[in-house]
């Protein structure tokens, strides 16, 4: 099992008037503060102290992937989530994964430069916290052959993705597979048995409703193949469904039932040393996949104009930022965040409903103009910066 932990700088509503000239001008740092501590008291203190007597008391183990985003916040709110975090890791049954530190979309970028920047910033991060990962998940389970390959050369041994059908066959996704070019193990999330848990488990109308640990185990012991993969956002536990709904004993009790069940976990470096990949995964880069929506491509964050033009403004701005003073970095490379562009979906249905239940925006039209306002904005201040250096230069040649 890994559960992915994430929450993004979110944006404040732009006015070219704010006073304000620095970060504190695009991002809206009571607003994020407030739904970081929101989600914190309901889902991430409970749910880690929780997590924490499990893997005392049982052989249970799992994974994490934090972004470096929430990093931040936890270091500027709630530092002693860092310590929670850091007591798991020091149990030696919890590892952690790599990822792009903004939870980006820089693996979409032609150029690799960012991608790179991103996942070796990452791996900082978590070497702060005591851990040097060898497991690579690209953000939303963003994957291709090439995105596969290049993790490998920064170090991976193994890489997480979506199940797709498609991808996969009839092949089942309860094996360990192999990177078409590449040596790197890919682990294919079964997503029906994660969406139980990360969906279903509250919703009423669901014929297996009420899940139980005991029942869920049992469906995990009868699967066929040699290991399940399970992944889940960890704000599951506390927030999506709250904690009336029962979640936390569904979380307390599963050990128990796996063990019952006669089903052992095990982290990502241990699933690669004990099971060699039964056959290929091959996923060309024009149809690259991720876990959102039912479409499970990057339709989520690039399915509609609005999108691509703020994806496209944004990534070719970099060149110029990255040569600018270092708060423009900073600003831009939280601009990058795929959240931003997530709310800018226009799709309807079960997915829309998705999209806006994270937004905080009126709609995705919103969104996009704001975004763009921002992108546009930070543009202007990179090119006259850029234009007052030269005429510095100028002057220091005289």
């Amino acid at each position: 099992m890994y559960f992915q932990l994430h929450q993004p700088w979110r944006l404040k509503w732009f006015w070219p008037g704010d006073p304000y000239d620095n970060r504190e001008r695009y991002f809206d740092y009571p607003l994020t503060r407030s739904i970081f501590e929101k989600v914190a008291s309901r889902c991430y203190f409970p749910a880690t102290q929780l997590l924490l007597d499990m893997v005392r008391e049982h052989d249970f183990k799992f994974s994490l992937s934090i972004t470096g985003t929430l990093i931040e916040q936890c270091e500027l709110w709630e530092p002693k989530l860092i310590k929670l975090f850091e007591e798991l890791i020091s149990t030696e049954k919890v590892e952690l994964l790599g990822e792009t530190y903004y939870h980006s979309l820089s693996s979409l970028f032609e150029d690799r430069a960012e991608f790179r920047d991103e996942i070796e910033e990452h791996r900082n991060a978590l070497l702060k916290l005591g851990y040097e990962p060898t497991g690579f998940r690209n953000t939303e389970l963003i994957y291709n052959n090439s995105i596969a390959s290049f993790a490998r050369e920064m170090g991976y041994r193994s890489i997480m993705t979506e199940g797709v059908g498609w991808v996969l066959g009839n092949r089942s996704p309860n094996h360990v597979y192999k990177a078409k070019g590449s040596n790197i193990r890919v682990l294919p999330r079964n997503y029906m048995l994660s969406d139980d848990i990360g969906y279903r488990f509250s919703a009423k109308w669901w014929s297996e409703y009420p899940l139980t640990a005991t029942k869920w185990a049992q469906w995990v012991a009868e699967c066929e193949g040699d290991v399940v993969f399970v992944f889940i956002d960890y704000e599951t536990f506390g927030e999506h469904h709250p904690q009336h709904t029962g979640i936390l004993d569904f979380l307390r009790h599963l050990p128990t039932e796996l063990e019952r069940a006669g089903v052992s976990c095990l982290t990502p470096s241990e699933v690669v040393e004990e099971y060699a990949p039964v056959g290929e995964i091959d996923v060309p880069e024009f149809s690259t996949i991720s876990w959102a929506d039912s479409e499970r491509d990057v339709s989520a964050w690039l399915g509609n104009e609005m999108q691509r033009m703020c994806f496209e403004e944004a990534k070719l701005l970099r060149p110029y930022v990255i040569e600018s003073v270092p708060e423009f970095v900073w600003i831009w490379r939280r601009l990058l965040t795929s959240d931003h562009l997530y709310y800018m979906s226009t799709k309807a249905l079960s997915d829309g409903d998705v999209h806006a239940y994270f937004s905080t925006y009126p709609s995705p039209f919103d969104a996009a103009l704001n975004y763009m306002a921002c992108v546009c904005d930070l543009k202007a201040k990179v090119f006259r910066e850029k234009a007052a250096e030269k005429q510095r230069k100028a002057e220091r040649m005289k």
